[in-house]
């Protein structure tokens, strides 16, 4: 009986596992009918997922996911019509390229003033399902850290815009949700976008105001120097090593203010050897030039922070 049992069980399954399923690449209406005549049920937005269970000529009959209720509202399943354009599945051809084309689109939408709204709400859910459909993808690894790297900006406008992100100690202050940014690290290991993802995880670990103490600076200098040290190839390499030299940099303006003048040599001497070894990484003209004039003002005892006129 139980193997009977199972194999019915299995039987009855077999339909919902080849289900058809998609992305939408542009924002349709759900109809009761194959028409557009017909009653409209919801319309279902960009990066939405559908699964497909039935065609007709010009028309899909689907499930899809949509949002009811405006930007705050929440997400529920709709059974319905759509017309037989937008649906992107594994099996279209080119299909990871379209979904990132709209991706980059909407992204583009969400920087330009009078853009489309939620447009960055749309790119993330587009990269994000590039990835998962298309995980052999060339394009899928990039899509993932994008969809991360959107969600994590998304989410430390809002913390930063808190009165307690200025907590001196991070753990006093709302955390980034690191949850994207670790399956880009745990899907793509030992590539540039897990190197990336692993540079905007120490935001979750940076101070909020300094109040002028040195422990901080210190911290954080430590931590983007040993990122440097173990990400070699990352893309982020000069940005760390700059940030770990301005930080030091800055202890020298902070040490004396302490009662720690005796410290302020060695200050100097590892903001410059880190800035000196950005130049020889041969980065861009932009982190370079940093590099350059941070050498500079520390070679003329000119504050790196604070203030600085004379």
């Amino acid at each position: 009986m139980r193997t009977v049992a199972k194999f019915l069980l299995l039987l009855f399954a077999l339909p919902a596992l080849a289900a058809e399923r998609g992305i939408m690449v542009r924002e349709a209406f759900i109809y009761v009918q194959p028409a557009t005549q017909s009653a409209k049920l919801s319309n279902v937005g960009r990066g939405r997922e559908a699964t497909v269970l039935e065609r007709t000529p010009g028309w899909i009959h689907v499930t899809a996911t949509v949002k009811e209720g405006g930007e705050m509202g929440n997400d529920r399943d709709v059974s319905g019509w759509i017309q037989d354009k937008g649906l992107i599945t594994p099996q279209t051809p080119n299909g990871d390229q379209i979904i990132y084309g709209e991706a980059v689109d909407s992204e583009n939408q969400a920087s330009m003033r009078g853009g489309r709204k939620l447009a960055a709400d749309d790119a993330k859910r587009l990269y994000y399902r590039l990835a998962e459909y298309f995980p052999n993808s060339p394009l899928a690894g990039e899509a993932m850290y994008r969809a991360a790297d959107i969600q994590w900006q998304l989410d430390k406008e809002d913390i930063s815009s808190r009165r307690s992100s200025r907590e001196r100690d991070p753990h006093d202050r709302p955390e980034i949700n690191p949850e994207l940014m670790k399956q880009v690290q745990k899907k793509f290991p030992n590539t540039k976008w897990a190197d990336r993802a692993a540079f905007h995880l120490l935001d979750n670990k940076m101070c909020g105001d300094w109040q002028m103490q040195a422990k901080c600076p210190e911290k954080e200098a430590d931590l983007y120097e040993k990122y440097a040290d173990e990400h070699p190839n990352s893309p982020d390499l000069a940005e760390a090593l700059y940030n770990a030299a301005w930080r030091w940099s800055a202890l020298i303006t902070i040490y004396p203010l302490g009662g720690q003048s005796n410290k302020v040599p060695s200050a100097k001497q590892r903001a410059t050897a880190l800035a000196q070894k950005l130049i020889t990484k041969n980065a861009t003209p932009d982190w370079t030039a940093r590099a350059q004039r941070l050498l500079y003002m520390v070679d003329k005892n000119i504050p790196t922070i604070g203030n600085n006129i004379d």
